[in-house]
């Protein structure tokens, strides 16, 4: 049984996923589907959760919308996750493996 699961997961799992790490800024692209239509939406912002392993392994990007803060979880092997492209470093290296203090903070104070 764990091989046929273990053999799912494999022809799942995509290849071109770029190397990124707690804290930086990263564009994640993903799928919309209205009506009809398909379209990529894009989403900026800071990853502040990186957890998981093999085909569950998730990330979780925040950023400031209006004053208030939206967060999103995106499986990376997901399909509907078309692109995800590091934008930038942070600011500072940092020294928490999960960043869920930033969600006390506002404005610049909320940047590493």
């Amino acid at each position: 049984m764990d091989k046929i699961i273990q053999e799912f997961d494999q022809s799942n799992m995509k290849e071109d996923i770029p190397s990124f790490k707690v804290g930086d800024f990263v564009k994640v692209e993903y799928l919309i589907h209205e009506g009809k239509d398909d379209r990529v939406q894009p989403f900026v912002g800071q990853v502040i959760k990186y957890t998981g392993h093999g085909v569950r392994r998730t990330f979780t990007v925040r950023r400031i919308v209006q004053g208030e803060g939206v967060e999103r979880t995106f499986p990376i092997h997901s399909p509907k996750v078309v692109n995800v492209t590091v934008t930038r470093g942070p600011n500072k290296k940092p020294r928490r493996s999960r960043l869920f203090f930033l969600r006390e903070r506002a404005g610049k104070a909320a940047q590493l």
